[in-house]
């Protein structure tokens, strides 16, 4: 069967661990802010698209996972990485 969801039905497994990095960088960033910064890197979102993303609400792409990754310094393979518990 095919899924493309997480097991507990967000539509992401990264947006919790961005919102865990987000909040971990030096000038803590709101959303808007953080936005603001994926914007300056060419990603084309606002406040409610990273507020869907780290609740699990919207599909994360490939390209958006990198940039992210990027801005907050870590490896795309951090945002990735989660307890299956």
């Amino acid at each position: 069967m095919y899924k493309n969801k997480a097991k507990d039905g967000s539509h992401n497994i990264c947006g919790e661990k961005i919102k865990e990095y987000r909040l971990k960088l030096p000038q803590k960033p709101s959303q808007i802010k953080f936005a603001a910064m994926l914007q300056v890197e060419g990603l084309d979102v606002d406040k409610y698209v990273i507020q869907r993303i780290e609740s699990g609400d919207r599909f994360v792409t490939d390209i958006e996972l990198k940039t992210i990754a990027k801005v907050l310094g870590v490896s795309y393979q951090d945002l990735l990485d989660h307890d299956e518990a």
